[in-house]
């Protein structure tokens, strides 16, 4: 039986490295097994960088450059539907505010900016507070008795 401290390996499963440029007769000796001469021979950071793609234009000159301009901080809109408005007017809410519809989860946080866009149909009175509201989507919340007060 085997105990645990006279465990060894398999033969032939740990085999040590080659040490190279040690001579001819090593069998690894001259070159090093690196072929003769050239870039990839050398030591040191002599190798390609990651761009570059054997002597053809690479694909980061090869496309156009950027135009136009990106906003730093562009004003991103959570967009609310009249047909949300609809279904909080028919849980009892008649005044919607950012507090209201975060608390509903319509809404990510309290400062998000909220637009109102006309899809759907409303046919409740309810007062709504917000940043933007398109044209048609105003004009069916005052068709039902509402009020839009723009932030």
């Amino acid at each position: 039986m085997l105990s645990h401290n006279t465990i060894e390996s398999a033969p032939n499963s740990r085999k040590p490295r080659m040490r190279v440029g040690r001579g001819v007769s090593s069998g690894k000796g001259g070159t090093s097994g690196r072929g003769n001469g050239g870039q990839n021979s050398r030591t040191g950071r002599g190798k390609f960088n990651a761009a570059f793609e054997g002597g053809q234009t690479p694909l980061f000159r090869r496309m156009p450059k950027k135009r136009g301009f990106t906003a730093y901080a562009p004003n991103v809109f959570s967009i609310v539907n009249v047909s949300t408005l609809q279904k909080l007017a028919t849980e009892g809410i008649t005044t919607i505010d950012s507090e209201v519809l975060v608390k509903k989860g319509i809404i990510p946080n309290i400062g998000a900016l909220i637009k109102l866009l006309g899809n759907g149909e409303i046919t409740s009175s309810v007062t709504i507070r917000i940043h933007k509201a398109s044209a048609q989507a105003q004009e069916k919340v005052i068709k039902a008795g509402g009020t839009v007060e723009i932030l």
